[in-house]
C-alpha cells in the first residue's frame, strides 16, 4: 500500500507542473512556459539602426547575403564566431555596397529567425497539449490501479504489473516536463541571438563612418 501511495504521489507532483507554469505565464491559458509568450517579434526590438529600405526584403536577389543569413542564424555556431563572419563579410564589400547589403542582412536575419522562433513556439504548444493528454491518462490509470488494489480478490501479479506501468509512465512524463523546461528557453535564446547579430551589423556600420 505504501508503495502505491508513493507512485500516486509522484504522479500528482508531475501533473501539477504544467499548471504552475501556465499560471506563471499568465497571458495564454494554454501556454506552458514561465517565459511570457510573444508569438512574433518586431524589427524595432532588435534593430536600432537606420530604417531598412524596401529593397532589403528581397533576399533572393543576393545569394551571398542569403547564405550568410543561414550560416549566422544557426545556433550551433558560437555567437562570437557568427559576429566575426558578419564583420568579415562587411570588410570585403565595396564601400557603396556596404549599407544596402547590411540592410538586407538585417532584414534577412530578422525574417529567418523570427520564423524559426514562431515554429518553436507552435511546437511548444503542441507538446504542452500532449502533456495534458498524458497527464489525464496517468490520472485515470492511477485511479484504476487504486480500484483494482482495493478488490479483495485482486490478482497480485496484475496489481504489480499495473503499478510498474504507472511508475514507468510517470517517469516518462517527468522527463518530458524537464525537456519542456529547456525548450521553453529556446524562443528567448533565438531573440537574444538575433539582437546580438544585429548589434554586430550596427557596430560594423558605425566603424565605417
Amino acid at each position: 500500500m505504501a508503495r502505491m501511495s508513493l507512485v500516486r504521489s509522484l504522479a500528482v507532483v508531475a501533473m501539477l507542473t504544467p499548471s504552475v507554469n501556465v499560471e506563471a505565464a499568465n497571458t495564454d491559458p494554454d501556454w506552458p512556459c514561465i517565459q511570457r509568450k510573444v508569438p512574433q517579434l518586431s524589427l524595432g526590438q532588435i534593430w536600432n539602426g537606420p530604417e531598412l529600405p524596401p529593397a532589403a526584403k528581397d533576399l533572393s536577389k543576393d545569394p551571398a547575403v542569403s547564405a550568410l543569413v543561414e550560416e549566422v542564424a544557426a545556433r550551433r555556431i558560437p555567437i562570437a564566431e557568427a559576429q566575426k563572419k558578419i564583420k568579415d563579410f562587411a570588410a570585403a564589400l565595396p564601400t557603396e555596397q556596404l549599407a544596402p547589403k547590411m540592410a538586407m542582412l538585417v532584414q534577412g536575419m530578422f525574417d529567418h529567425m523570427d520564423a524559426e522562433r514562431s515554429q518553436v513556439i507552435s511546437g511548444i504548444s503542441r507538446y504542452a497539449h500532449k502533456q495534458l493528454e498524458i497527464a489525464a491518462a496517468l490520472r485515470k490509470e492511477a485511479s484504476d490501479v487504486d480500484a483494482l488494489q482495493a478488490k479483495p480478490d485482486a490478482d497480485p501479479d496484475e496489481v504489480e504489473r499495473r503499478t510498474e506501468q504507472l511508475k514507468f509512465g510517470t517517469r516518462i512524463f517527468n522527463e518530458r516536463v524537464q525537456s519542456l523546461i529547456y525548450v521553453c528557453e529556446v524562443p528567448t535564446i533565438i531573440e537574444q541571438r538575433l539582437y546580438q547579430l544585429s548589434k554586430a551589423v550596427s557596430e560594423t556600420l558605425a566603424a565605417k563612418k
